[in-house]
């Protein structure tokens, strides 16, 4: 009874948005870590801890345009899915679905913190900073193991790049709400 009230607050708009910028935040990871981790490698930082800010930033997305409680965490499921079915290079495997679905809740938690301001410049600078230190931390427990000193160069450069991805996010967000308003204006006039 649960999960159908859950997903009963979602309507079939709202899944397309959820499962675009899923597929956008999967679609991006392949082509900007490469390019990445030709800076970070000599550093022993992981590219992803850098290049995610800016894959995450979708969660923090379809967060705000949704405005619905539980769309971050529904967003790094899609991700988990996706990833695990298609097999992408980089793939955690079954661990995924950890590795996903952490970053949305953490998500979750900044912007109920937040009191719900899912579009404000600070919720998202926040909001992606947390999404990227997480999986940046899921993902040294899980596989890297890296040593202190670059485990706290790794979640530093991590909140860096996540809150860059955030305030992306966020004027990406900007200009859908600057788009909505002049085709409203435009219907609204005729």
């Amino acid at each position: 009874m649960g999960s159908k009230s859950f997903f009963r607050k979602f309507s079939v708009f709202d899944l397309v948005i959820i499962g675009m910028v899923s597929a956008m935040g999967i679609a991006m990871k392949p082509v900007i870590v490469p390019l990445v981790q030709i800076i970070t490698g000599p550093l022993f930082i992981p590219g992803g801890a850098v290049a995610g800010g800016f894959y995450m930033m979708w969660i923090v997305i379809g967060a705000a345009i949704i405005k619905k409680r539980g769309t971050a965490v529904l967003i790094g499921a899609v991700q988990a899915i996706m990833v695990i079915a298609m097999g992408t290079v980089g793939t955690h495997g079954i661990m995924s679905i950890a590795t996903y679905i952490a970053p949305g809740v953490s998500v979750e938690v900044i912007l109920w913190l937040s009191r719900e301001r899912r579009d404000s410049i600070f919720s998202c600078f926040f909001a992606g900073m947390a999404a990227n230190m997480t999986g940046v931390l899921l993902s040294n427990l899980v596989f890297f193991k890296l040593p202190l000193i670059p485990l706290i160069l790794s979640i530093a450069g991590g909140a860096l790049s996540g809150g860059l991805g955030g305030l992306v996010a966020f004027l990406i967000i900007r200009g859908f709400k600057r788009v909505n308003a002049e085709s409203l204006g435009i219907f609204n006039k005729k």
